[in-house]
């Protein structure tokens, strides 16, 4: 799908709502842009919040933290 947008003088734009609602972008969100050999690349910065439990098949937070102090006192 592509869409042609208008950039204001201030440097704005706007993602097309099917856009929004395709890739879950709402309202305060935050984009990375990134410059690549074909163009600007948005990528949408995950909220912490929605992080919550990211990791959980690698053990629990309080087993993680054990290990990850005890990497840092053999570092």
């Amino acid at each position: 799908m592509r869409s042609v947008v208008k950039v204001t003088r201030r440097g704005q734009t706007t993602i097309p709502a099917e856009l929004r609602k395709r890739f879950g972008i709402k309202e305060g969100d935050e984009l990375a842009v990134e410059p690549t050999e074909a163009g600007l690349l948005l990528k949408v910065f995950p909220k912490l919040e929605e992080m919550a439990g990211i990791d959980a098949k690698f053990g629990k937070a309080e087993e993680i933290k054990r290990k990850v102090e005890k990497l840092r006192e053999e570092y």
